[in-house]
């Protein structure tokens, strides 16, 4: 069978189920999607990049089963779990915050605000409990663990997830730069949809806050 030689078992069902998983809206493909749509199509890959990165730490530390450990300890779970809660709430806050109460345009960023794009991305893909049970159970059930290089196999399926979410996310940024040039002369609109998407990130952060271990 295709890649059982390296480890791999069940791939057409990996492939299959991370596609699914992929396509599931979440903080982390919405934020990819708004920073394209505010700031461009630049900033939408910072954006991205910092997801990438999150994701290649996340399962390198399901490998070492470090990951493993945090969701066997409920009290550190539960730690990993609201600081991503709080963090969800904070970009919601910020978000209407700048967007109706600022004076600021929402579509125009400093420098500073340039640089945190890579920061913030990275911190929401890190601070989601959710994306570590993932690596916990999703991953474990495509590798066979008689194979004496499974760091091979965390590898490969991990880069293939990598090249399906840059997809996945490249449409998003191209679809908020297209999002973004609809909206220019429709500053209303604009602020709506700023204004829903701040909404989202606090949806988010108290369905986190609300799931048990």
């Amino acid at each position: 069978m295709l890649l059982e030689h390296i480890g791999i078992i069940n791939l057409w069902t990996y492939l299959a189920g991370l596609i699914v998983i992929i396509l599931l809206p979440g903080p982390n493909s919405l934020y990819v999607l708004k920073t394209s749509a505010s700031k461009g199509i630049k900033a939408g890959y910072v954006a991205a990049s910092g997801v990438f990165i999150g994701d290649a730490i996340l399962i390198f530390l399901s490998w070492l089963g470090v990951a493993s450990l945090i969701k066997a300890s409920p009290l550190l779970f539960t730690a990993v779990r609201f600081l991503g809660a709080f963090y969800l709430l904070y970009l919601g806050i910020k978000i209407i915050y700048v967007n109706f109460f600022s004076g600021k345009n929402p579509a125009t960023a400093s420098l500073n605000e340039q640089e945190n794009v890579l920061t913030k991305a990275l911190t929401l893909s890190l601070t989601n409990p959710k994306a570590i049970v993932f690596y916990i159970s999703f991953f474990v059930q495509f590798i066979d663990f008689s194979y004496s290089h499974t760091g091979l196999s965390y590898l490969v399926l991990a880069s293939i997830l990598e090249v399906f979410s840059f997809l996945y996310l490249s449409t998003l940024i191209f679809g908020g730069a297209a999002m973004a040039r609809f909206f220019k002369a429709r500053q209303s609109l604009a602020k709506a949809g700023n204004g829903l998407v701040g909404l989202f990130f606090m949806g988010f952060a108290v369905r986190l806050a609300a799931i048990s271990s």
